[in-house]
């Protein structure tokens, strides 16, 4: 029993670390692609201030939003392969998952949708830098498979900023979303970990 609850507590704590591996530097004509859900969207803030307009102010490259709001990772698995051919992105930003969480969808297929999305980028020679969204519930805490897959495939992973900023009444404007300033700090945390990761 004390084991369990040892290697519960050891998951947990990878759960909510941050992992920079490495990314290839980005040009300063590079694209980067934001996609995600209402939180890449900008749900809660005003049109200019979701946290890719704000990346795009810090790290000087070109960044599209394509957030979609209410999507689940099933949906974006399907819509992924037209937004790498419209947009050509060197580095895909990929933060989705809330939706299945909020629906309480099987989570073992959240993962397997992400897994598939970081093949298909992969695939065509664009990096992939991971965004995790935390578990609604007594709490705010990172969802476990987040840092799975980001151990499991290398990936520079940000599992903190969203349960920091959706814990404090200041930077949210709703349950669920950020507010402007809680987007920008979103980019801010994304910024830090592409710079450790050599991205920029």
């Amino acid at each position: 029993m004390k084991r369990s609850l040892l290697l519960l507590a050891f998951l947990f704590s990878l759960a909510g670390c941050n992992y920079s591996a490495k990314l290839a530097p980005l040009s300063p004509n590079a694209v980067v692609l934001c996609f995600g859900d209402s939180l890449t969207y900008g749900t809660g803030a005003e049109p200019g201030s979701s946290y890719p307009d704000e990346l795009a102010k810090l790290i000087n490259r070109t960044v599209v939003n394509a957030g979609i709001p209410g999507e689940t990772s099933g949906e974006a698995l399907a819509r992924l392969p037209g937004e790498l051919d419209r947009t050509q992105p060197k580095l895909l930003i990929l933060c989705t998952g809330a939706n299945d969480i909020l629906r309480r969808m099987e989570l073992k297929q959240t993962a397997a949708n992400l897994r598939e999305m970081v093949k298909l980028a992969r695939g065509r020679g664009i990096g992939v830098f991971l965004i995790g969204v935390p578990h609604w519930g007594l709490g705010l805490q990172p969802t476990p498979f987040y840092g799975a897959l980001a151990r499991e495939l290398d990936l520079p992973l940000e599992n903190r900023v969203f349960a920091k900023i959706l814990a404090k009444d200041e930077l949210k404007s709703d349950p669920i979303h950020p507010n402007a300033a809680g987007y920008r700090k979103v980019a801010q945390a994304v910024a830090a970990l592409l710079a450790r990761s050599g991205g920029i």
